[in-house]
């Protein structure tokens, strides 16, 4: 999330009427990031109120040149890295407390986020930006069974180049497991290698031995490292690689500063302004608070270097 951070706080400073980003768990469970698959209903904004939090964010993505170099930047530096993966036999992009077994000898496979990694989203948020409306599961569920996200730039050529030397491309989303088909329908149309519908690990996917919590993706992770070698993960969410288990912005900084090595080599992080668990991070994760409070946190989490 961090390419763009400061887009979003910018254009929080525009506005007094915005709507809460489509992007978290209701404030019980909001310490764990999440896709807008998995975000709690908000309040109401009125059809075309004021300025938008998420305006520049959304517009960046879709007509800023730079927003697809970066993504491009990412996936080609990462295609760079794939035989070298494939070879060594020690190499694996999950953390030690989340591989259970050895991953010797296992088929290779890459670890890969839906929303905002492999597909765009953005014409959901922009309906969202233009009506003045905020995140429901009911308008998200409608955008997925319309199958229209479009490919992130390069993920395409990547992924296709993995399937190619053998690569299982693994899909760990929150998108509900309800949501199934439409995504699969919607990454194939797209170009996206799709082995068999096993491939697909949405919210809700049973995993024995292990605890679901809230939107993280854990449990997920440590089945697909039952099966599989991991060779690299992609995400665009700090949990789409690791375990967050204190969403503030220290923790943040310190899971970063732990792993900060692996990025660039097995972890491989995608822009998204749009939304994340970043952001909650700045209010105490109180989805709670009315819009101006939160607005005002965020405010006085900017740096003006005094």
């Amino acid at each position: 999330m961090r390419p763009a951070l400061t887009l979003s706080l910018l254009a929080a400073a525009l506005s007094l009427a915005a709507c809460t980003p489509a992007s978290f768990t209701a404030p019980d469970t909001a310490a764990q990031p999440a896709t807008p698959a998995a975000t709690p209903a908000a309040e109401p904004a009125a059809a075309g109120a004021g300025p938008n939090d998420n305006l520049n964010a959304v517009l960046w993505v879709q007509r800023a040149a730079e927003y697809d170099a970066v993504a491009q930047t990412v996936y080609r530096a990462a295609a760079d890295k794939l035989d070298a993966a494939l070879t060594q036999a020690n190499w694996d992009a999950l953390v030690p407390d989340e591989r259970g077994n050895a991953a010797s000898g296992l088929p290779p496979a890459v670890v890969m986020d839906v929303d905002e990694t492999v597909l765009d989203n953005s014409p959901y948020q922009a309906r969202l930006v233009r009506d003045g409306a905020s995140y429901e599961d009911t308008t998200w569920d409608l955008w997925v069974a319309e199958k229209k996200a479009k490919a992130v730039p390069g993920v395409v050529d990547f992924a296709k180049a993995a399937a190619a030397r053998g690569v299982t491309i693994l899909y760990i989303s929150n998108r509900a497991e309800h949501l199934q088909a439409a995504t699969i329908a919607n990454l194939k149309a797209e170009g996206l290698p799709v082995k068999d519908e096993s491939v697909f690990l949405g919210l809700g996917t049973f995993v024995a031995d292990c605890e679901q919590n809230g939107s993280e993706k854990l449990c997920r992770r440590k089945l697909a490292g039952q099966k599989y070698r991991v060779l690299m993960q992609f995400g665009d969410q700090l949990g789409d690689f690791v375990e967050i288990v204190a969403n503030t912005p220290k923790d943040r900084d310190g899971l970063y500063g732990e792993y900060e090595d692996w990025f660039g080599e097995r972890w491989f992080m995608l822009p998204n302004p749009t939304y994340g668990s970043w952001e909650p991070a700045t209010f105490n994760n109180a989805w709670d608070q009315p819009p101006g409070a939160r607005r005002a946190a965020k405010l006085g989490s900017l740096d003006m270097a005094k």
